[in-house]
């Protein structure tokens, strides 16, 4: 496996191709988690390991249960007992998208009661956004991007790499615009630009600074 390949996936989809300030997936929880570092801190981590795991068990669901091939394991079970039947037979590739949800919903659970257990003071302040990583569109995006890259789906090892990568790419961009945040906290707003408002401003102003990286060649 070529290593400057691995990098090229890690480092473009922090910086040329970052789920928030690119691609513009998982605004709701950048948005909502953000208002001060410890929880971004916190809220990144959870997304890190969710999009990393996430991005290992949905290509073993993807390439084992749902495409029609000799390996799929429904096809193992049933060739014994019913004679003449094809790996065709077992085309599921059209559930990949609430297959994939599955197993991001199970992760996310996992996470939770993780967090629960050895940190509740982050738990309440992550509060309604943590199970809401169930139904981010920056989980399933990735998800669905490494079995549909350029038309030819990522090995494992390319899935696990960009699914890390998504996900720090993800903190990163929760860190910047908390630290923000946090300052702006002590800055004179105007009243009607106080809150989601001044941070959506932020967040555009952001992804106008990382538009720059579009030029970088990995």
């Amino acid at each position: 496996m070529d290593f400057g390949e691995l990098m090229s996936i890690f480092i473009g989809v922090i910086l040329v191709n970052n789920f928030v300030l690119s691609r513009f997936l998982g605004l709701c929880p950048y948005i909502g988690v953000s208002r001060d570092t410890s929880s971004a801190a916190g809220m990144g981590m959870a997304v890190i390991f969710v999009m990393t795991m996430a991005s290992a068990a949905t290509w073993f669901v993807y390439n084992y249960m749902l495409l029609p091939n000799e390996n799929n394991v429904l096809y193992l079970l049933f060739r014994k007992m019913i004679p003449g039947i094809t790996p065709e037979s077992f085309d599921l590739s059209y559930l990949e998208t609430i297959a994939f949800i599955l197993v991001i919903a199970g992760l996310v659970q996992l996470v939770e009661m993780f967090i629960a257990k050895f940190s509740p003071a982050l738990y309440r302040a992550l509060g309604i956004y943590l199970p809401l990583i169930t139904t981010n569109c920056a989980v399933l995006g990735v998800a669905q991007l490494n079995i549909a890259f350029s038309g030819q789906p990522f090995s494992l090892l390319k899935c696990v790499v960009q699914g890390a990568g998504a996900g720090v790419g993800f903190m990163i961009a929760m860190l910047l615009l908390s630290g923000i945040r946090e300052r702006l906290e002590l800055a004179d707003v105007p009243p009607s630009l106080k809150g989601v408002p001044i941070a959506f401003i932020c967040a555009g102003l952001m992804s106008l600074a990382f538009f720059g990286f579009m030029g970088l060649k990995i």
